[in-house]
């Protein structure tokens, strides 16, 4: 292993090209993550032709800096502007704004930065060490199992909810009603299309996302009268990385937590970063001895979210390489990368194409390092966006989201589902409803019914089955723990005051 390693060092470091490519390969990730509208799957399916005529190993360690650099750039708007750049940066907003707002924006794009760095770097680690006992938990992954890991998911909205729980139950109940929206899994009955077309393949994730957060964002600005020019923040400072060192030692426990927290959720195919930013979130506070200060802007919110999302990375690379499945979109894109290059991940992968691997794996880490380098190299300049003009910034963002939005499938229905969920967004700010766990409800729904049909078709329709599966069993204990906990929590807090 050691020696396969050196070699992966050795041939990217042997050519200084070699090295520019994945410079070029972080540099547009991070581009196309902290950009409101574009993610991580555009970037990579547009510069995946461009790797065909490129050597096998730089090529795959191109777009794995684009995975690593996308994934990463999304804390930028999320922190400066309240707009998640990616649906890994959710839960980035909650605290990462407020220390903007509060004059702290260096200090929370630094904390955010080093976390996801950290993030990344373990979860390669893990991936390097664990994949194959990780790849055998996997498989031993079935519909029930899944199933059990989603409702476990679900249960975390209620630290997500906010002051009226009522209202945030409401909300993700709307997610989870617009999860539906389209054809149904497994049979393709047409549910709540109303003779509409367009409304078949349901709403796509990017346009809900950015038009509850962006759009209802630059609509709300627009609407508080501010004059021409007023800039979004006006006050910021940066001293060094923009934290101290006790700060960053106070979140250990934290970072870890979250990062495997991330690195789990990223094993599991079709969960991914923007549901592990929100549950390592909602951790967080759970655990967290002062959580009536989550939200109101402290390094405990960024830390979490930040570390798990970019921990995903690692994990998803898990079931990719060792059996051939891909998490989410940008995986299947990798993995089209590797089929594009002659090579098929699988069982066999590290036998075949070992030399390979590793050089992918040399390369994740010094995309990791690359891409701190290049946001720390950039975070003065990405604080100076707090002075532009809103007049001139909001139009910019909106444009950007509008384009964001037609490329997902190039339709026109999805640039008005993003208008009309901007409208939504602004309605639920006024009325006091939560977005957050709309969105975890809309994300987590498609794969809760599809895992809950499988079960049953499985089972032949005894949902009973589920509890004779171990994991489930454990997954269903620690539903039940987790709402102990929080009772107990509220009891003692419901004493002290």
């Amino acid at each position: 292993m050691a020696t396969l390693f050196l070699d992966g060092f050795a041939a990217i470091f042997s050519n200084p090209i070699n090295l520019l490519i994945i410079f070029g390969g972080v540099s547009v990730g991070i581009i196309f993550g902290a950009l409101p509208g574009l993610t991580t799957v555009a970037a990579l399916s547009m510069f995946l032709p461009i790797t065909f005529g490129m050597d096998m190993q730089i090529g795959l360690s191109m777009l794995t800096g684009i995975f690593i650099g996308g994934t990463s750039g999304g804390l930028i708007p999320a922190i400066l502007l309240n707009i998640p750049g990616t649906p890994a940066s959710i839960a980035t907003t909650f605290d990462g704004r407020p220390m903007a707002l509060n004059g702290q924006a260096g200090k929370a794009l630094g904390v955010a930065i080093i976390s996801s760095f950290m993030g990344t770097l373990i979860s390669i680690i893990a991936l390097i060490f664990i994949a194959p006992p990780l790849a055998a938990l996997t498989i031993r992954f079935g519909p029930w199992e899944n199933f059990a890991v989603t409702v476990f998911a679900l249960t975390l909205i209620s630290s997500l909810v906010g002051k009226s729980l009522v209202k945030g139950l409401l909300a993700a109940f709307l997610g989870l009603m617009l999860s539906t929206v389209g054809f149904a899994p497994i049979d393709g009955a047409s549910r709540y299309t109303f003779g509409n077309i367009q409304l078949t393949a349901g709403f796509e994730l990017l346009p809900v996302l950015v038009g509850l957060y962006a759009i209802s964002e630059v609509i709300s600005n627009a609407a508080g009268g501010k004059g021409k020019n007023t800039s979004i923040v006006s006050d910021f400072k940066i001293r060094g990385l923009g934290f101290k060192f006790a700060e960053i030692k106070s979140q250990i426990g934290n970072f870890f937590r979250s990062a495997f927290i991330g690195l789990g959720i990223g094993v599991l195919p079709g969960i991914g970063g923007a549901t592990a930013n929100l549950i390592a979130y909602s951790v967080a506070k759970n655990a967290s001895k002062h959580p009536d200060k989550f939200g109101t802007g402290i390094i405990d919110g960024v830390v979490a979210p930040e570390a798990s999302n970019n921990a995903t990375i690692g994990g998803a690379m898990v079931p990719l390489l060792t059996l051939g499945i891909p998490g989410d979109g940008s995986t299947a894109l990798l993995l089209g990368g590797f089929m594009l290059h002659g090579v098929t991940p699988g069982p066999l992968l590290f036998q075949t194409h070992g030399a390979a691997v590793y050089t992918i794996f040399a390369s994740m880490i010094v995309s990791s390092f690359l891409m701190m380098t290049l946001m720390y190299a950039g975070m003065r300049g990405f604080v100076k966006i707090l002075k532009v003009p809103s007049y001139i910034l909001l139009p910019v963002v909106v444009v950007l989201c509008v384009i964001g939005a037609f490329v997902v499938g190039f339709r026109t229905f999805d640039v008005w589902s993003l208008l009309a969920f901007g409208v939504i967004g602004l309605a639920m700010q006024k009325f006091g409803v939560p977005i957050p766990p709309l969105i975890l409800g809309f994300i987590l729904g498609a794969p809760l019914e599809t895992n809950l049909r499988q079960g049953l078709q499985h089972s032949q329709g005894n949902f009973l089955d589920a509890f004779t599966r171990p994991i489930v069993v454990v997954f269903f204990a620690l539903i039940i723990l987790f709402f102990a906990g929080t009772a107990i929590q509220k009891k003692i807090r419901s004493k002290k005051a």
